[in-house]
């Protein structure tokens, strides 16, 4: 286990914790035509936010590393940013869309350096996520229109 490979999964539990309060902020927020589509999705999508972080924070400990579990710390390492507070339903579904390319890159970068150090379990775990992600990210385009790019 490398430093390295520590703060590549760090950075997915600051996401994690980001994309966790973003989601409960779009899930309480979102109104007009789509409510009760989104609105259950977001809550989806924010509790799988949570199993994400958890499993990747304890990933951290079994390495023996510490995982990030601050608030500063998780919007400083973030991909992603935090929710702006006045997004309409449609920007909601795109900015996650966008969010989710960005911590799949993210998670790309992690699966490497886990895999450079004979790291299977880890990158296994990264690789599961990503999966996960990606499918969500295909869906919400679909639910905009639009193609994965």
């Amino acid at each position: 286990m490398t430093k390295e490979l520590i703060e590549e999964l760090n950075v997915q539990v600051s996401t994690w914790s980001v994309m966790y309060a973003k989601l409960h902020n779009y899930h309480w927020y979102v109104k007009g035509k789509q409510f009760f589509t989104l609105h259950e999705k977001f809550e989806e999508l924010y509790n799988e936010a949570t199993a994400h972080m958890d499993e990747i924070a304890e990933r951290i400990l079994t390495l023996g590393g510490n995982p990030t579990a601050t608030l500063t710390e998780h919007l400083e390492q973030s991909v992603v940013k935090e929710a702006k507070g006045n997004e309409q339903a449609e920007e909601m579904v795109k900015t996650i869309a966008d969010d989710f390319g960005k911590i799949m890159k993210s998670l790309k970068k992690g699966m490497d350096v886990a895999s450079q150090e004979g790291d299977d379990m880890t990158e296994d775990i990264l690789n599961a996520t990503y999966q996960s992600i990606e499918k969500h990210q295909w869906m919400l385009n679909a639910f905009l229109g639009e193609s994965n790019k």
